[in-house]
């Protein structure tokens, strides 16, 4: 029988399928600004989407910290006691100063964040993958997208594999669902995921990266369905052209029960890690691109951000939700039936899993 989890009690149905916690954001005396990636970005999403009227804090859900029973699913312990050790931490987030710390303040400043990230994309895909994604056809993490991390090994500021996590969840918990698609679009390759399922035929791995960065996981890229290695400084309409090729292509191939979009921004001009040169107006698009090819197969989607590594990255996701609504590719209507009851209102006025 499957572990008891809080991750799969259901929210309210007035809340938008999209995913955050304030606990996301990593703050801790400025250590976070010694790695290039920008620890509060999840944030200031949110706050973008509220500046335009899309979302309230009342209408989307909370997530939750995934336990360590939550990890097991894909962790093993040795693993995850190994993360007792700040200096694994420090070598996982690229953040050297992280291995002088006492590990509970590592715990809880570093590592809490992320497992509460994880927790998103677990919940993003739960009984949910039955109403936030199936029934409404879609789910978006703000966070999340941790895919060098494997079952066994962490890396490129990624702890615990929460793209593994959530399908593998979904495939012990949801009936009906026995096939995944992950579109891996992060500048990266995804040797995380890759390996994890490199023997699962249940999932299908599309994955598009600059072929000359981190993490060059050859061993790890013979789980690849669908490669696409793209040259440095590759610019918008090449690599859209390849995008909606290489997706058009995979769903056709293999008809999934979910998508996992791994949605990097990375790929902008200008990242100091990423080495493409993709435009803002080429994410949002490229996003349309994934989104439209899901949603007019009916194929429930779930989103998660993962790398981008300028300050405008926040910015440019924000953009490409408020697009994604603008076209009807994600519902417009924040409530569902019943949604007009006094009594449901007050109910619902948290956006929290309740147990």
């Amino acid at each position: 029988m499957p572990h008891r989890t809080e991750l799969y009690e259901d929210p309210p149905s007035a809340c938008w399928p999209i995913v955050y916690s304030p606990d996301y954001n990593i703050t801790f005396m400025g250590l976070e600004k010694l790695h290039p990636f920008d620890a509060g970005k999840w944030g200031k999403v949110i706050s973008f989407l509220k500046e335009e009227k899309l979302i309230a804090d009342d209408l989307i859900v909370q997530a939750r910290e995934a336990t360590d029973e939550d990890l097991l699913v894909a962790h093993t312990r040795r693993y995850l006691n190994k993360l007792k050790w700040s200096f694994v931490v420090a070598t996982i987030t690229e953040i050297p100063p992280v291995a002088f710390l006492p590990n509970f303040v590592v715990q809880r400043k570093v590592l809490k964040p992320l497992r509460t990230q994880t927790g998103g994309t677990i919940m993003s895909k739960n009984s949910e993958a039955g109403k936030l994604a199936v029934d409404r056809g879609w789910a978006i993490n703000v966070g999340g997208g941790f895919h060098h991390c494997s079952s066994d090994k962490g890396g490129g500021f990624c702890a615990y594999a929460d793209i593994t996590l959530a399908i593998k969840f979904l495939f012990e918990r949801v009936q009906g669902v026995s096939k995944a698609t992950i579109i891996d679009l992060d500048a990266h390759q995804g040797n995380g995921h890759e390996r994890d399922f490199m023997d699962d035929h249940r999932v299908y791995i599309m994955d598009a990266y600059n072929r000359y960065i981190y993490p060059g996981d050859g061993f790890a890229k013979r789980a690849i369905k669908r490669k696409v290695e793209l040259e440095w400084g590759t610019e918008d309409t090449e690599y859209l052209q390849k995008v909606h090729t290489h997706v058009e292509g995979a769903l056709n191939e293999l008809k999934p029960d979910i998508i996992v979009y791994n949605a990097g921004t990375d790929i902008l001009d200008g990242d100091p890690l990423g080495g493409l040169a993709i435009s803002p107006q080429g994410i949002v698009k490229r996003d349309e691109v994934v989104f439209k090819a899901a949603r007019s197969r009916r194929i429930p989607i779930l989103m998660v951000t993962s790398g981008g590594y300028q300050k405008r990255t926040a910015r440019i996701i924000a953009d490409s939700i408020l697009n994604l609504h603008n076209l009807g590719l994600i519902d417009k209507e924040l409530a569902t039936s019943g949604a007009g009851n006094p009594k449901f209102i007050e109910k619902t006025r948290r956006c929290v899993f309740h147990t």
